[in-house]
């Protein structure tokens, strides 16, 4: 089971790897609660989730920085995950209609940071918030997913969309909507969040509108992962390569000897081309169009 999870995450869209990482950080947070009751160790889960979720205390951002991203990931209640991933999935891949790969994932995590930034500001500049400033924290990927909404409807605002009981309607009035709502509610229960929302939506549109203008801002978040990710890989290469060395009883195979295979291969193909040139590829065996199809496709 566990294998087949791992090649479905693997074979997932972009989109869809953003979803399984969600869900399996919102599983190993439930399985730390549930060690946490079975050992009788008090609320493990609070312990542990504290160190990932964004403080809107400075002075804990500080000491936590990287909680500007974990928290994107972090959800505490099914629902709250139920609903950003169902709206992660659709969005999303309206999103990569317009969009490439890494516009997806430098417009969510940039989404997520500027709404985490709003967040804290907004709770250490506002006096209604002075007396909950220590113990206020912020989780989830609604910051994230109201940027792929926004970026989505700045790049086509006409983009009809079919929602339960409402029907038709278009992507950039559902955006708006959603936008007016929050910033409606900055007052209430979950100001904070909606806070966050207003932030996400500003990062959707102002990549969408410097996208326009020719101007890639998600650059600024995708080099450092294209570093990270090609460190990662040369670092995967150096360790294949060291257990790779093989010799036969003759020794191993020198250049000489490569370079005539190469030679002969070239030759070979060559003679198929001049085949296909005289009398079409439809004269050629399948053992011919085997060996071609191998050559294109190094």
């Amino acid at each position: 089971m566990f294998k087949d999870i791992i090649q479905k995450i693997k074979a997932a869209d972009i989109v869809g790897k953003f979803i399984y990482a969600n869900i399996i950080v919102y599983v190993f947070v439930l399985l730390i609660g549930v060690f946490s009751v079975l050992f009788n160790l008090g609320n493990g889960v609070n312990g542990v989730v504290r160190y990932f979720e964004l403080p809107s205390s400075l002075h804990l951002l500080l000491h936590r920085p990287w909680t500007l991203i974990t928290y994107m990931f972090l959800h505490e209640r099914f629902m709250h995950i139920l609903w950003n991933m169902l709206a992660l999935y659709f969005f999303g891949r309206v999103f990569l209609n317009f969009y490439s790969v890494r516009h997806f994932v430098g417009t969510y995590l940039m989404g997520g940071i500027f709404g985490g930034i709003i967040f804290v500001l907004s709770y250490n500049l506002f006096p209604y918030f002075a007396s909950a400033v220590n113990n206020s924290f912020l989780v989830g990927a609604s910051a994230s997913v109201l940027a792929v909404v926004v970026a989505s409807a700045v790049r086509s605002p006409e983009y009809r969309i079919q929602l339960f009981l409402v029907g038709s309607v278009k992507l950039s009035t559902f955006a708006l909507v959603t936008v007016a709502i929050s910033v409606l509610m900055l007052s209430g229960n979950n100001a904070g969040g909606n806070f966050a929302h207003i932030g996400g939506a500003f990062a959707g549109w102002l990549m969408a509108y410097m996208l326009n203008k020719g101007k890639d801002i998600t650059d600024f978040i995708n080099r450092p992962i294209d570093w990270f990710v090609t460190l990662f890989n040369n670092r995967k290469k150096r360790k294949k390569q060291k257990g790779k060395f093989t010799y036969s009883s003759t020794g191993r195979n020198t250049d000489y000897e490569y370079n005539a295979r190469k030679k002969a291969s070239e030759a070979e193909i060559n003679k198929i081309l001049e085949k296909i040139k005289s009398g079409g590829y439809s004269s050629l065996t399948e053992a011919e169009k085997k060996k071609l199809f191998e050559a294109s496709s190094k």
